[in-house]
């Protein structure tokens, strides 16, 4: 478990001070992460990583000369918000273009997604390329649907080593594609990690079993076995690894990079112990081993666990594997000529608080009390959500939801203070709790307090017709960024008979208290009836069956706001 920390609120912002502090020779803090604090004689293309923190070396661990220009940092085991993800990149961008790259989780997609829109719109041109090297998270046949493990770190190195070569964004991009393409990881657990703070792991493993397909988020794998031998173990990575061939090579012959990672508590001897076994199977199977690598590259705080990836190395890429690189995890060769970066201050986007009609100041003063009764209740809820999600997901709904909350509680009640409207107060809000609540859900919720308070504006009367369109935008807002429907076994099944209800019962001249009520009981049901359903989306797509008998946490977490909302609104009557 997790011992040292202070308030665990905190833990990832302290981290990521002290090893900026520490790790001065190769990186500088900017909002949302750190970018490399030294560049070359010439402008390159800048490479910009990221994901949640609690997986050191990545993903600020592989920022330096001849790896990542930049790399954004979100909470535990959540996404870096939009506004991070962007700040990175306009720090670390050198003039040539941006490329992001980051393992294929829904959150990060959907903030990495939104950040290079930002970009674009700018008149930069970035590119994304998502790592998808996990053969457990989805057949050969949805590719793409696969999740990104410990294969960042190939992926990462190859597009900053031809970013270093002085290769055009083009170029960057289609070598990073094709690393990705030719690399492929398979991981295992023996126990579950803990959050700092946390009472128990997000997942357990009964004695003397095996997780095998786990995720670095500490979602439960696919399939469970007695704990292997050393041997054993190696036999399984090296033969699931190798019906997993990519497409075009020729196995006979083949030069491989072999990478076993350690998860977080694996000592460094026991790695060993399996790797002698994979390098003689490997070599049995026919296959040159090129620069192995044994060590912790992607961790998931002190999960018991270990990974090995197969790079299938060719002309192209295997000059970029073996160039120079500097970085506080991963060196290779020396790197010359870097000049010091001075430090750029990063001015932070200054809040408007413009003119608001004495109505909807009101109506923004009891978007505070919501928010703060929101998050009041969400910090209650928040082991039970967890204990929900960690049935087929990776345990963390809870903790984002709380930490979200907390933020837009904090940002709503600012701004209302400040006399800001409604639109403003909730516009504050859900940049607040996507920025702090990280993942899908904070992205979601985030899109969903900006698209209410589009509706509601800052001026307007806020009556129960508005009210409800509002609602509806909230609805048509997540499943327009989220792509999920009913059915999926998401947030979506609540949300969208909540407001499809609350929107019949208003155009049917019903009251607000009562429709809302009545709409909030709708919600209620549906959230309980995804119990029935299989997961078709996130995290818990990979657990299949597993989520049946549970419902969704999203819709659970969706139901219990609503009706926090309605007690606000009771309490205005």
């Amino acid at each position: 478990m997790t011992r040292l920390f202070n308030d665990p609120d905190d833990f990832a912002e302290e981290s990521a001070a002290g090893f900026a502090a520490a790790s001065a020779r190769w990186v500088r803090p900017v909002t949302g992460g750190v970018v490399r604090s030294t560049r070359g004689a010439e402008p390159t293309v800048s490479v910009v990583i990221g994901g949640g923190s609690g997986h050191y070396p990545a993903f600020a661990g592989l920022v330096g000369p001849g790896l990542a220009h930049g790399a954004a940092m979100g909470n535990l085991f959540a996404s870096p918000s939009a506004h991070q993800v962007h700040s990175v990149a306009v720090a670390a961008n050198e003039g040539r273009g941006v490329l992001l790259s980051y393992g294929n989780y829904a959150g990060d997609v959907l903030h990495f997604t939104q950040a290079q829109e930002r970009m674009r719109e700018a008149g930069i041109d970035c590119r994304t390329v998502l790592v998808t090297d996990d053969i457990s998270s989805a057949p050969k046949a949805e590719i793409e649907k696969r999740r990104g493990i410990a294969g960042d770190l190939v992926v990462f190195k190859i597009a900053g080593a031809a970013a270093e070569a002085g290769l055009d964004l083009d170029d960057v991009e289609r070598l990073a594609l094709l690393a990705n393409a030719r690399t492929r990881t398979l991981g295992v657990a023996f126990g579950g990690c803990t959050l700092p703070g946390a009472d128990e792991p997000l997942f357990t493993v009964p004695e003397g079993r095996m997780a095998v397909g786990l995720g670095i988020h500490g979602e439960p794998g696919i399939d469970e076995v007695d704990v292997p031998t050393a041997a054993g173990l190696a036999e399984l990575f090296v033969s699931s690894l190798l019906a997993e061939i990519p497409d075009g090579v020729d196995a006979d012959g083949a030069r491989v990079v072999p990478i076993l990672n350690g998860l977080g508590s694996v000592k460094y001897e026991e790695l060993y112990v399996v790797y002698a076994e994979i390098d003689r199977l490997l070599a049995e199977a026919g296959i040159v081993v090129v620069s192995p690598e044994v060590g912790e590259f992607c961790t998931s705080f002190d999960m018991a666990g270990v990974s090995l990836t197969l790079l299938w190395l060719d002309d192209e890429i295997e000059p970029l594997w073996h160039a120079p690189c500097d970085t506080p995890a991963f060196r290779r060769g020396a790197v010359e000529g870097r000049i010091a970066v001075d430090d750029v201050e990063v001015v932070e986007e200054e809040v408007v608080i413009g003119p608001a009609s004495d109505a909807s100041r009101n109506a923004a003063t009891t978007i505070d009390r919501a928010m703060t009764a929101i998050a009041a209740m969400l910090d209650a809820q928040a082991d039970e959500l967890g204990r929900i999600d960690r049935i087929a997901g990776d345990g963390d709904h809870g903790i984002g939801m709380q930490r979200g909350s907390k933020a837009a509680a904090a940002a709503a009640s600012s701004s209302a203070a400040a006399g800001a409207g409604a639109r403003t107060t909730l516009q504050q809000a859900g940049d607040a709790w996507a920025d702090k609540g990280g993942g899908t859900s904070g992205a979601i919720w985030g899109e969903m307090l900006v698209a209410l308070g589009a509706t509601l504006g800052d001026d307007a009367e806020v009556d129960a017709a508005r009210i409800a369109a509002g609602v509806t935008a909230m609805k048509d807002a997540v499943m327009s960024f989220g792509k999920a429907k009913v059915g999926d076994k998401t947030m979506i099944d609540a949300i969208v008979p909540f407001a499809d209800r609350l929107a019949e019962l208003v155009a049917a001249g019903t009251e607000l208290v009562p429709a809302w009520s009545d709409a909030a009981d709708t919600a209620d049901r549906a959230a309980k009836a995804t119990a029935d359903l299989t997961a078709k989306l996130g995290r818990a797509r990979s657990h299949g069956d597993k989520s049946l008998g549970t419902p969704d946490p999203g819709a659970v977490s969706f139901a219990l706001i609503a009706h926090t909302v309605l007690d606000i609104l009771e309490g205005n009557e």
